[in-house]
Formats: structure tokens, sequence, C-alpha cells
């Protein structure tokens, strides 16, 4: 049995990092980090030229928040460059995809909701039409040359 306090406060020695192609995720909360059941908190660091291909949440709705750099942030079949302190919202099992659109690293936060859910967490749709057509992307999710 861990001695660790209630899982109120993660520190930066605490939380769990998760090397993804588009970028290493930074875990602040979710089941087994904190006590959250209906909450996940995830800081991505996405390296210039990468990106998250579109993709779907079946069973969450998630927030963007951009901390620093420039995001090219599709919702559905919309897109906008977002900016530090912007956000974005998309609702449970909408395809979206975020992407580097500057020469520095983009800082954003992702918020989702539920933490505890069955099936899926992530589906992608990059191969799917429309998406496919919408950008084109490469196996690894950056913008196809």
């Amino acid at each position: 049995m861990s001695t660790r306090p209630p899982f109120h406060f993660i520190t930066a020695s605490e939380m769990e990092v998760e090397e993804l192609p588009w970028g290493p995720h930074e875990w602040l909360c979710r089941p087994g980090l904190t006590d959250a059941k209906a909450l996940l908190l995830v800081r991505v660091r996405m390296p210039p030229g990468q990106g998250h291909a579109f993709h779907r949440h079946p069973a969450m709705e998630e927030i963007i928040y951009v901390i620093s750099g420039r995001a090219e942030q599709w919702v559905d079949r919309s897109s906008r460059p977002l900016g530090p302190g912007e956000s974005a919202h998309i609702p449970r099992d909408v395809v979206h995809g975020t992407y580097n659109a500057g020469d520095e690293p983009l800082v954003f936060l992702a918020i989702l909701s539920p933490a505890i859910f069955e099936g899926p967490g992530v589906v992608d749709a990059s191969r799917e039409e429309p998406w496919a057509s919408l950008r084109p992307t490469s196996a690894s999710g950056v913008t196809a040359p």
C-alpha cells in the first residue's frame, strides 16, 4: 500500500510523462495519479512540424487551451488558428486535430472528461473521408510534404 498522501497535489517530479509521436504528454491528472474520476489533464509540448492528426474520443469531450506557440486547431470540418490564452471545445465523439502552425514548440493543455469510461479513448480518423482530404497527413500525423 502506498504511503503517499491524498492525491490532491501533483509536483513536477510526480507527473507522468508519456512520449508520443506528436510530442511529450505530461499527465497532471488521470486515474492513479489523482483521485479525479471525471477529469483528465495533460500538458502537451508539440515540436514544430508535428500534429495530432484527425481523431475522435467516443466517450469524452475535450478543451484545448494554448499556453504558448500557435496551433492550427480543427473541430469537425472547421479550422482556426489559436494563440496563447485561446481555446477550443471539442464535443464528445467529434473529429478534431491539433497541429503546430509555428516555428516554435506549441504548448497546450488538454482537459478531457470523463476520466473513466468504457471503450477506446482515441479513434484515428485521419485516413477516413472527409478528413483525409481536408489536411493530408503522413503516418506520424504530420502534414505530408
